[in-house]
């Protein structure tokens, strides 16, 4: 991640929202609390544990550009940096930026998108001030369970992890994304509540400049809800009850079981950043209260896993690495 985060262009959109240094201690630069701040999405490190990784892990110094014989961040340093980036939106210029440079490097076409929801748990504790869980967190239904919180696009490899983590008391929330189906990068974000169906958001995932849009059973009817746009061919999954009862013995059925299956081999691709957030970074729990905060972590998290995604493409591209040779027969 050292070579491939595009260090300066992140430093750039967020120093002019620093504050002014008048008195007191000296601030931290900038990319340091940035590399701090992804480190707490990699590791899933709340504020204090970032605070304590600082002082015992020296690799974490050393990519945060920090000594131990010098000042390090505390967790209310760090907490205020994440609350700059919350108030100025700057989790959207993260994922913009990171999108500009695989737009110039060639590896986000943006001709047709795939869809999906997931849901990431949310914790059902009320041990806080007001002494209620978060309200901006709803509840829906998977199947027979039910599910409270806030909803993230959904893979369905994470459903059996969804039913423990309810067996558990948690509660999820839910993140819509758009996925370019030919890299499988994300290049829409959406955070909302469980309760809100996947169809709804269908059409704001959307680039505007694709052709397709590819998504599962579940978004059966977006191509004919008012935000549709006319430009956009919707490529939706059967129903699973209508699949089933196909005859195989026809002509008919046999292409349109074929169908089905090319369909899936496109939506294939919006599972996938799914996976590295979930599984590679550890974010099956939300940490803070509010669809505002969390949706705010989501789009850094994506981001983030962009880059994790195609590391080995980008340094090759960058002249970091050679391109792998054929192994001669």
């Amino acid at each position: 991640m050292e070579q491939v985060v595009p260090w300066a262009e992140l430093v750039d959109f967020v120093l002019p929202y620093a504050p002014p240094q008048k008195t007191g201690r000296p601030p931290f630069e900038i990319q340091t609390m940035l590399r701090i701040h992804f480190m707490q999405q990699w590791f899933t490190l709340s504020d204090p544990a970032m605070d304590g990784a600082l002082h015992d892990v020296p690799p974490f110094r050393e990519f945060a550009r920090l000594t131990m014989g010098r000042r390090l961040p505390d967790e209310t340093t760090i907490l205020r940096f994440r609350h700059l980036l919350e108030e100025h939106k700057l989790a959207d210029q993260i994922l913009a930026t990171v999108n500009d440079l695989f737009q110039r490097k060639g590896l986000l076409l943006k001709t047709g998108t795939a869809v999906d929801a997931t849901l990431i748990a949310a914790p059902s504790s009320t041990k806080n001030r007001t002494g209620h869980r978060d309200p901006e967190m709803h509840q829906t239904k998977k199947g027979s369970p039910w599910y409270s919180g806030m909803t993230s696009l959904k893979g369905e490899g994470q459903r059996a992890a969804l039913v423990r983590e309810a067996d558990a008391g948690a509660s999820p929330h839910k993140a819509h994304i758009g996925v370019d189906v030919h890299s499988g990068l994300v290049h829409t974000v959406r955070g909302k509540a469980a309760d809100v169906n996947d169809v709804v958001e269908g059409n704001s995932l959307l680039y505007e400049q694709e052709a397709e849009a590819f998504a599962d059973a579940g978004y059966q009817g977006a191509d004919k809800r008012l935000d549709a746009p006319e430009s956009v061919v919707w490529h939706v999954a059967m129903k699973p009850g209508k699949c089933k009862v196909l005859d195989k013995t026809t002509a008919v059925g046999r292409l349109k079981e074929q169908l089905e299956k090319v369909k899936a081999s496109a939506r294939a691709k919006v599972e996938h950043p799914f996976r590295v957030i979930k599984r590679q970074f550890g974010h099956v729990k939300v940490r803070c209260r509010g669809l505002a905060k969390n949706t705010a972590q989501l789009k850094t998290l994506f981001a983030l896993s962009h880059l994790w995604m195609v590391r080995e493409k980008l340094r090759v591209l960058d002249g970091q690495v050679c391109p792998a040779r054929p192994v001669a027969a």
